[in-house]
């Protein structure tokens, strides 16, 4: 197998495991309060992360102050992505929200013209509005189907594209691996105290197996998605990150007996078109 398929398959299976976890948390239906169900959730990854440090990528914590404060400023994003994401996922079709997530790329690229002063030809500006258009298309702003669990997904959404912005200008020298597990560790303790203020319930053994099936599988994501830039051509296997859409179509539709209305996949569509695009010009103004 050549270093670039297997890099493509990688992350296919690296979305595929990300997807996973969505599915298990949203089966968990508000069985367990939304802060204790993160809490549990994020102290398995974290001790993941620790017992398998080495194994999966490099940790150490000899870091710049600039870059911890980097780091700091990532996992504040990150939890309040994890409140908007998640209250969002027991609310919406698993591939509607997904949908709404795969314009990260587009708004990425938009927010490093704006605000890094990146280059970004007029090419990759019509892409970007395009792929705003479909945005529209999925959310239907005006409509009946536009409701305030929309507006989460949009939230979680520019939450995200914030946290990527603020991952490009960490230090190439930061292990993945410790920014992982400094953000888990973040957001473990900022839910666990919010899960103070209200009463804990019992966990019954079915949401258990999906709490440390969703870790799992977390864990599953980040260790694919870092051998994925390890192997292969990363400005290759990059676009194959939408095939993150097509796990959640599956499994919306096999789990959940969800399928989205033919306007949220027009729109689903004109995304993944345009993210494409912009793939293909950033690798090809990279190569001069």
């Amino acid at each position: 197998m050549s270093p670039t398929l297997l890099g493509a398959l990688l992350m296919t299976a690296s979305m595929a495991a990300f997807t996973l976890n969505d599915t298990m948390l949203k089966l968990t239906a508000g069985d367990v309060p939304l802060a204790q169900l993160i809490f549990l959730r994020s102290f398995l990854t974290c001790t993941l992360m620790l017992a398998t440090k080495g194994r999966i990528g490099t940790m150490h914590f000899d870091i710049a102050r600039r870059d911890w404060v980097l780091i700091g400023a990532r996992a504040v994003s990150e939890v309040v992505v994890s409140y908007f994401f998640l209250t969002a996922l027991f609310h919406m079709p698993l591939a509607n929200l997904n949908a709404v997530m795969q314009v990260v790329p587009l708004a990425v690229t938009l927010a490093s013209a704006l605000f890094l002063r990146e280059a970004v030809g007029w090419r990759r500006f019509a892409a970007i509005i395009i792929g705003f258009f479909g945005v529209l298309l999925i959310v239907k702003p005006g409509a009946a189907g536009f409701d305030i669990w929309s507006a989460y997904a949009l939230l979680a959404m520019i939450g995200v594209t914030a946290r990527d912005l603020i991952t490009r200008q960490l230090s190439p020298t930061v292990p993945s691996m410790t920014v992982a597990l400094s953000t888990a560790a973040s957001v473990m303790t900022a839910f666990g105290l919010v899960s103070l203020t209200g009463a804990w319930v019992a966990v019954p053994s079915h949401i258990w197996f999906l709490i440390v099936g969703s870790a799992v599988a977390v864990m599953a994501g980040y260790f694919l998605s870092i051998w994925v830039m390890r192997v292969g051509d990363v400005s290759f296997t990059a676009p194959f990150r939408y095939t993150g859409l097509v796990w959640a179509l599956i499994m919306g539709w096999f789990v959940f007996g969800e399928w989205p209305g033919w306007l949220t996949l027009l729109g689903a569509g004109i995304v993944v078109v345009t993210g494409v695009f912009t793939f293909y010009r950033e690798r090809k103004v990279s190569r001069g």
